[in-house]
């Protein structure tokens, strides 16, 4: 009698175990998506076509299963997206979202899927547009007690992240709209312009919440990497919005975007060692467990970015020192990339004996 009870008792503890990490999935996981989408753009610049395929492969993959993750949490588990959306520490997160679509927008482009592109990247507007009212005014005017300023994190420079991300996934499109090229260059240049805006300000913000509130190195974690990637993609939304078609706007612009690429990327190498010493702090002087979680990947995608980056001004301004520290940088988005896709293989491995052993 008991052998024939103990199916039943213990079939529950998979499903169990999918159901904890379905409800504790991190709003900022689409950052998979973005770490995997421009590793594999640098490798498409740089010619390493094999590789570029396979990480490209995977995002497509990556991109589809976390939207029926996500819709199948915002059913299954809505009180708790909805408590997020409210918390300063997680709400723009899900500004991964609009980032990864795009990302994902302007690597298919690449592979001449242009239409793909075209509908990936009007879905990225709209969720721009509705995420960049919508998530703001849930964090600042549905407050819960707490002072804001001491929960401002790193995920706040993924809005900065995904406003420039849309810049650069409407001028890879421009040249495949027949109509309303004007539209599009005047979007794209807005996008970029915002970009920076919130890139200064959330600045301020971090600055402030370290001098007032301070820092544990327990809270220095991966996302305030994005303050580089943030930076390191508003040199590639410009370069591509200085190659743009002729329009007004972009015309209006060109010449002032132009100026800033060179001395953003300037900024972003300055950033790298500040960042690299401060993972030093954290993880060797204070000795902070160093284990996979999803925000890891917000390290992937700023190396990555940088990368491209650097590539790219590198080719359009004729510095080849610059483009060697691209191809450089490349190589160590592609090494980053494989641990933290290894860590998270073994996570999500080990979480499945374990609730075996335990059944």
């Amino acid at each position: 009698m008991d052998d024939r009870q103990t199916p039943h008792e213990t079939a529950p503890s998979r499903p169990r175990v999918f159901r904890e990490i379905l409800e504790n999935l991190s709003p900022g996981y689409f950052a998979l998506t973005m770490g995997t989408g421009i590793v594999s753009i640098g490798l498409h610049e740089a010619g390493w076509d094999l590789l570029s395929g396979i990480l490209l492969a995977f995002a497509v993959l990556s991109y589809a299963v976390l939207w029926v993750l996500y819709i199948w949490r915002a059913i299954a588990f809505s009180g708790a997206m909805r408590a997020e959306l409210r918390r300063p520490e997680m709400a723009f997160g899900y500004f991964t979202v609009v980032a990864g679509t795009d990302v994902l927008a302007v690597r298919l482009s690449a592979e001449g899927f242009s239409a793909i592109s075209i509908v990936l990247v009007a879905l990225a507007a709209i969720l721009w547009f509705i995420f960049g009212y919508v998530l703001p005014w849930q964090v600042f005017l549905s407050r819960d007690g707490k002072p804001i300023l001491s929960r401002v994190n790193g995920t706040w420079f993924i809005w900065a992240v995904a406003s420039q991300s849309l810049a650069i996934g409407l001028s890879v499109i421009q040249p495949h709209v027949a109509n309303g090229q004007s539209l599009i260059g005047l979007l794209a240049v807005l996008t970029w312009s915002v970009g920076v805006a919130l890139y200064a300000g959330i600045a301020v913000l971090v600055l402030l919440r370290i001098v007032h509130f301070g820092m544990t190195p327990k809270e220095f974690e991966p996302p305030y990497w994005v303050a580089m990637g943030a930076m390191a993609i508003a040199v590639v939304a410009g370069s591509k919005i200085v190659g743009m078609d002729s329009t007004p706007m972009v015309d209006a612009t060109r010449a002032l975007i132009a100026g800033t690429v060179a001395a953003f990327w300037s900024y972003c190498l300055w950033l790298i060692p500040i960042l690299v010493g401060a993972g030093v702090w954290r993880h060797v002087v204070h000795r902070v467990p160093l284990a996979y979680m999803p925000t890891l990947w917000s390290i992937v995608f700023p190396v990555g970015m940088f990368a491209v980056a650097s590539i790219n001004l590198g080719r359009v301004d004729s510095l080849p020192v610059v483009e060697s520290i691209g191809h450089g940088s490349l190589i160590a988005a592609v090494l980053v990339w494989a641990v933290v896709f290894v860590a998270m293989i073994r996570h999500y491995v080990l979480l499945a004996w374990r609730s075996r052993t335990r059944s």
